[in-house]
């Protein structure tokens, strides 16, 4: 796998880029503080979460609880990261975060690394972006590889994903993280016709035993 080339991202205060309408983008704006409605499936829930630091009341569960009010704030040296630990190997599409510059400032990450693997000694770097005085929830694509249609972008599949603040606005030492959701690829509707639908109750029940 090659290096991935850090990727701009203008994302100033008050613009959208691009409509959030745009499916096929590997990147969405929206300037609600509340978590966007998106075709991908949430699959936050299933994960373990931790961080590289936190000041006290400002832990994991600022970034899952859906206030915009709320946030993590790391409390230690840099870089910062987050890990989020599966218990199998799940398709991660995408990642929404929510990053508020007017608010927070220097505080605000400008420098974003994802990284993504089996276990935490074979992590490998999957993208890198920069942003520019963020204000909203950014989603966007963790691949940087076309999918075999070439409309979009291929899932990683992972069972760990860490999401590392490399750098901050101005320079700044600590950082904050308003929101976070890690979003699974669209499921594809099983059509009448199909024989073998393996959708059904019995199936869906039994899927993980091993």
């Amino acid at each position: 796998m090659s290096a991935p080339v850090a990727t701009p991202v203008n994302v100033a205060t008050g613009t959208t880029q691009p409509a959030p309408e745009d499916l096929n983008s590997p990147f969405i704006l929206t300037n609600d503080k509340r978590p966007p409605i998106l075709p991908w499936p949430n699959i936050s829930g299933q994960a373990k979460w931790s961080v590289s630091s936190y000041k006290f009341g400002f832990g994991t569960e600022c970034l899952l609880d859906g206030d915009p009010e709320t946030f993590w704030h790391s409390d230690g040296p840099q870089p910062h990261f987050i890990t989020i630990e599966f218990p199998r190997k799940v398709a991660i599409q995408k990642l929404s975060i929510f990053l508020c510059h007017p608010l927070d400032d220097s505080y605000t990450p400008s420098t974003l690394a994802i990284r993504a693997g089996t276990g935490p000694n074979d992590l490998q770097d999957v993208r890198i972006i920069t942003l520019e005085k963020p204000d909203g929830w950014l989603t966007f694509d963790i691949s940087s590889e076309p999918n075999e249609g070439g409309e979009g972008l291929k899932p990683v599949h992972a069972y760990i994903l860490q999401l590392i603040i490399l750098t901050n606005h101005m320079s700044g030492k600590d950082t904050h993280v308003r929101g976070l959701n890690v979003l699974g690829p669209i499921e594809e509707a099983v059509g009448e016709e199909d024989p073998f639908p393996w959708a059904s109750t019995e199936f869906k029940m039994h899927e993980t035993i091993r």
